[in-house]
């Protein structure tokens, strides 16, 4: 087990590393099913990279496996961490195949890491533990795991982004004109890029006029509209005719869109 929390520390560290050198894995290209899955909304948390609390997971149980040769009480503490990080990793792989609809080589690694030691945790039960019931074990590990998954699943839904907020009158006004002046933003659901361009108008990204390009799934049939305007790369902006990519700041766009705002807030036309 200890051998196990060693390899998962190496590849998490390893992950960590690149994302934070902003470099890629190896044999993890941006347009491979790896980038897409590295590169999404669901790879950083709290402004770190995933991979960064799987290492402090794996480092944790590595301490806790190490210490249950000669501290057996240990194992209940293991047994929790070891279930938290086997339902954060099936929720961060469901997510990946159903969701993002792509896999990565070291996600379904850890994966397998991950739920290797959960099982044998769980077959090396210590001997004074033999005499109890499983279900005086299994509800703290259970609901542990349980809790973290559904405050990730809130997180990753907007319930704690700005988003969820009030409104600030000049990105409300600016995503109004946009909309109105017939302006488009064309992009995908599993796009990052796209949810930082969305994440820049906060709680009023809603009213952007964003044309979802793949609502079938990354590989279903595209928007005809997204077909119609040759929208290759996402996002792309069409403003006044002319097309752009990428992340465009808020400034620019209202630049762009000949948007001006006034110093008590009214909207000039």
């Amino acid at each position: 087990m200890f051998g196990l929390a060693l390899a998962g520390i190496a590849l998490t560290s390893y992950l960590t590393f690149t994302a934070w050198f902003g470099e890629s894995p190896a044999y993890c290209g941006a347009d491979s099913e790896c980038g897409l899955v590295q590169q999404s909304r669901w790879s950083t948390l709290l402004g770190v990279p995933i991979a960064f609390w799987g290492l402090l997971t794996y480092a944790l149980l590595a301490r806790l496996v190490w210490r249950l040769r000669t501290r057996p009480s240990s194992w209940r503490l293991a047994l929790t961490v070891a279930t938290i990080g086997a339902g954060v990793s099936w929720y961060l792989t469901a997510v990946s195949v159903f969701v993002i609809e792509a896999t990565c080589f070291y996600c379904l690694t850890s994966f397998g890491i991950a739920n290797a030691l959960l099982v044998l945790l769980a077959v090396r039960r210590p001997t004074h533990m033999l005499e109890h019931a499983w279900t005086n074990s299994l509800p703290v590990p259970i609901g542990s795991a349980a809790v973290i998954v559904f405050a990730l699943f809130l997180h990753f839904s907007g319930l704690f982004d700005p988003a969820a907020g009030p409104e600030k009158p000049y990105l409300k006004a600016l995503a109004i004109h946009l909309r109105d002046t017939g302006a488009r933003f064309y992009g995908a659901y599993w796009c990052p890029v796209c949810q930082q361009q969305k994440a820049l108008f906060e709680a009023s990204a809603d009213r952007l006029p964003y044309v979802e390009c793949t609502p079938n799934g990354r590989n279903g049939v595209h928007n005809f509209a997204c077909v119609a305007n040759e929208i290759k790369d996402y996002p792309t902006w069409i403003i006044d005719g002319r097309r752009y990519t990428g992340m465009i700041p808020v400034a620019e766009l209202a630049s762009m869109s000949r948007f001006e705002w006034t110093a008590d807030g009214a909207r000039k036309e």
